[in-house]
């Protein structure tokens, strides 16, 4: 094994189903194995993920993917470049929209994304106030949202103001009528289901390609600095990711999330089943997934200039994508 660099490790994180992968390194002594001293550091949202990342209170972290093109061209305000070695889900968010909403606007799971879409979009047209949610900007979810309010009317879909929740709020901010919909990632589109608030009436893959949702990502100093750390970081995760496909392990992965409180409700092969089993699907999906790539990255960017209205020439674009992804 190759001398590390540093062996006390941050690692941050978001209550969110694809942040396992970290937290089972961390359970089964992953890290250890690889010689590291990993804290994990749950954090109150993607800002400020982003921004104790950005300046070194943490080490790495289980992030955005969108937040490091953003971050490559000082979108993000900070400038600080981010870059990734390792992607953690693809494409695994949903639409949600209240129970109370789909009833009036008689929404329901079977309609087709541009039915559904011409639904709200008509709704809000004719003076309905819709409120709807994305976790941060710099996010597929944002880019989600877009893109189907656009199959009903793109100038709607240019101008229409989300609002931003860090995921865990959701639930909270849908039962309290603050919002009437939301796109997050899982448990808490389910978690807003069985409590009543609301219903999925769209998963993300029907909207965009398959593309990295979460990767780990540092600062692009902090690689240069500590090489065979992050080696060894990735190496683990990589052997938690390996074993998420294992059904021999599922209990316990299910008990440690519980225990973390990303599944706060009662959910299991007797109660809840369809979703027990969604969600055990989306887990596993967590075990293969391919490395990231400059076409990633560039569909991410050119979201950017369609809806966030930058001008970037191709071979800028190329430099960015290829800025995001680490290569020793």
């Amino acid at each position: 094994m190759s001398t590390l660099e540093k062996t006390e490790i941050q690692l941050g994180y978001i209550p969110l189903l694809d942040c396992i992968s970290l937290l089972w390194a961390s359970h089964k002594g992953y890290f250890a194995e690889q010689g590291l001293d990993v804290s994990l550091v749950k954090e109150p949202s993607w800002a400020s993920l982003r921004d104790r990342l950005a300046f070194g209170f943490l080490d790495a972290a289980h992030c955005l993917s969108t937040i490091l093109p953003a971050a490559a061209m000082g979108e993000d305000h900070l400038g600080i470049p981010l870059q990734t070695s390792l992607i953690l889900s693809q494409n695994r968010a949903f639409i949600s929209l209240s129970q109370k909403l789909c009833h009036e606007l008689n929404v329901s799971v079977h309609d087709h994304p541009t039915e559904s879409a011409k639904k709200i979009v008509t709704a809000i047209q004719s003076g309905k106030n819709i409120q709807l949610a994305h976790v941060f900007k710099n996010s597929i979810h944002h880019y989600i949202l877009r893109e189907w309010l656009a199959l009903a009317d793109q100038e709607l879909a240019i101008n229409y103001r989300f609002s931003t929740l860090p995921p865990p709020y959701m639930v909270e901010a849908i039962s309290s009528h603050l919002i009437d919909g939301f796109c997050v990632g899982e448990p808490w589109n389910t978690q807003a289901e069985i409590e009543g608030f609301s219903q999925i009436i769209l998963s993300s893959e029907k909207i965009i390609p398959t593309i990295p949702d979460k990767v780990l990502a540092f600062t692009e100093d902090w690689a240069i600095a500590y090489p065979n750390t992050l080696q060894a970081l990735t190496n683990a995760i990589q052997k938690a990711q390996q074993d998420l496909k294992n059904t021999d392990f599922f209990d316990e992965i299910w008990q440690l999330l519980q225990q973390y409180e990303i599944i706060r409700f009662e959910c299991s092969q007797e109660v809840h089943v369809h979703a027990y089993y969604q969600i055990k699907n989306i887990i596993q999906s967590f075990s293969t997934l391919p490395k990231p790539t400059t076409d990633n990255f560039k569909w991410m960017i050119e979201q950017m200039q369609k809806w966030d209205s930058l001008q970037l020439e191709e071979s800028q674009v190329l430099h960015i994508a290829q800025k995001c992804i680490y290569s020793r």
